[in-house]
């Protein structure tokens, strides 16, 4: 057994991110970010689904139609597969723990 807060890496100088389960159907993946965001040009333009929930911290995500979601402690939200987006912010000062769920 495991547990999502623990072993958090002590080197954040760039964002981490961890599988925890993958198969054929389905990853999911815990991400840690301190004051990260997605490299300025490009999106995130996935095969997949993502179903991501913030465990701790804050971020905001912000989509190629120019909406931006914030989300703190305990909120989620869906991506269906290439919905374009990208990590606008994440808090500087606190670790921001992320699980995110990827599927077909």
């Amino acid at each position: 057994m495991k547990n999502i807060f623990s072993s958090l890496p002590e080197d954040l100088s760039a964002e981490v991110f961890e599988d925890i389960v993958s198969s054929e159907s389905v990853r999911i993946e815990r991400i840690v970010s301190k004051g990260h965001t997605s490299p300025e040009s490009g999106w995130y333009d996935q095969e997949e689904s993502e179903w991501v929930i913030v465990l701790q911290g804050a971020a905001r995500l912000l989509f190629d139609d120019g909406r931006e979601e914030s989300l703190d402690t305990g909120d989620f939200i869906n991506i269906p597969a290439h919905i374009k987006h990208k990590v606008s912010w994440t808090d500087p000062y606190s670790t921001t723990i992320w699980l995110a769920v990827f599927y077909k």
